[in-house]
């Protein structure tokens, strides 16, 4: 039987309100979506079902006084938790937990043999959430819920982490880096220079999870050449060396040349190229499972057209069958 690639997409996910000015704003939700639809990539994709994280679930990655925190904040009405970055409004609880449970939902189709493939198109955003605070637009960490969820509920022992963000993904790698059970790579910008600050070279996991961090820092600057030569002499390295039993991607379109809020150049087409070899990996190694989660991206056209790139790639994998 053909497997699609699925697709997580869902009007709820635009009641995350962040208010005028804000980067990490509804219309990057509905500019992907009439992206898919306009391009047929949408027809293309077997549109999976959402649903809400169990609070189980998110207390696998957070505390539940973070968890708490957030809801009082949403019932108050505040207009941010914990730094300005993170804009809330009333529905912002709800659908942090509806976009981390749909990532799931995902998660088991993929594992279920339902789909070959995922791609959520979910905000809030996550990868920047510490297990006890907000950071940078994210309510929950949702890949790392992810990975928690392969590990507790999957019984898997080795699942792989590929952040291409152009801002670390410093809530993933804190909250798995004493791990030997989550390898975390994250390619961005230098934290000299791009926010949060972490994600050195030396940053390379503690403990049991000595070793299962690689971080890639890349100076104001660099584009597709620079990528590219990061993947082939360090990433797909690392990753054969692994053998990850699924991949997730953390997939933030931020680095692109036209976006308003990192200084790197990569052009649309690296998204398909990065994509590609992430698929085959997960060929090599995860029985071709892998999921995609949305994170940064905020210039409307580059993020239109890079997500088609990463779509369309995947769509061809699942089209091998």
């Amino acid at each position: 039987m053909k497997l699609q690639t699925g697709l997580v997409i869902d009007e709820r996910f635009l009641k995350h309100r962040t208010g005028p000015g804000h980067p990490e704003r509804p219309e990057r939700l509905v500019a992907i979506s009439r992206a898919l639809a306009e391009s047929g990539l949408g027809h293309g994709c077997k549109p999976l079902s959402t649903r809400k994280a169990s609070q189980e679930q998110i207390l696998g990655v957070h505390t539940a006084k973070y968890v708490e925190r957030l809801r009082l904040a949403c019932v108050r009405g505040d207009q941010h938790i914990d730094s300005h970055d993170s804009a809330i409004c009333p529905d912002s609880s709800e659908t942090a937990l509806l976009a981390a449970g749909s990532v799931l939902e995902a998660v088991d189709r993929v594992m279920d043999g339902d789909v070959r493939n995922a791609f959520c198109a979910v905000r809030p955003p996550g990868h920047h959430c510490e297990r006890t605070e907000s950071m940078g637009f994210c309510l929950f960490a949702n890949v790392a819920i992810a990975a928690q969820y392969l590990l507790d509920e999957h019984g898997l022992d080795r699942v792989a982490v590929v952040d291409w963000d152009v801002h670390h993904g410093n809530g993933t790698q804190h909250i798995f880096e004493e791990s030997s059970k989550v390898y975390f790579c994250s390619l961005h910008g230098h934290p000299d220079h791009v926010y949060p600050g972490t994600g050195y070279a030396s940053e390379c996991g503690r403990a049991d999870g000595k070793g299962a961090t690689l971080n890639i820092p890349l100076l104001p600057g660099s584009g597709d050449d620079e990528y590219r030569r990061a993947f082939e002499e360090q990433v797909l390295p690392k990753l054969d060396e692994f053998k990850p039993e699924v991949l997730i991607i953390s997939a933030g379109f931020d680095a692109h040349a036209r976006d308003p809020l990192a200084p790197l150049e990569l052009q649309s087409e690296s998204f398909a190229w990065m994509t590609q070899h992430l698929v085959d990996v997960a060929a090599r190694h995860c029985s071709r499972r892998l999921i995609s989660v949305l994170e940064g991206g905020y210039d409307l056209q580059a993020l239109s057209e890079s997500v088609c790139q990463h779509v369309r790639t995947l769509q061809a994998e699942a089209d091998r069958d």
